[in-house]
């Protein structure tokens, strides 16, 4: 075996890994998974408008006492 059947069976081995990769990454399976991790940003900013909301009532209420 000289080295350039390893590389070459070096390439196939990536090649395979990379389509194997793709096909999971489209899988009706995961969509949904990757669905609510792409969602899951917006859901971090609703909280944390919430909760500066909050600190902004409790600042006025405490400005009215």
């Amino acid at each position: 075996m000289d080295y350039g059947t390893l590389r070459g069976a070096f390439a196939l081995l990536i090649l395979a890994l990379f389509i194997i990769i793709v096909v999971w990454s489209y899988s009706k399976k995961r969509k949904s998974a990757f669905d609510d991790a792409a969602n899951s940003i917006f859901e971090e900013d609703d909280v944390k408008k919430n909760v500066s909301n909050q600190n902004v009532e409790s600042k006025q209420a405490g400005d009215k006492n």
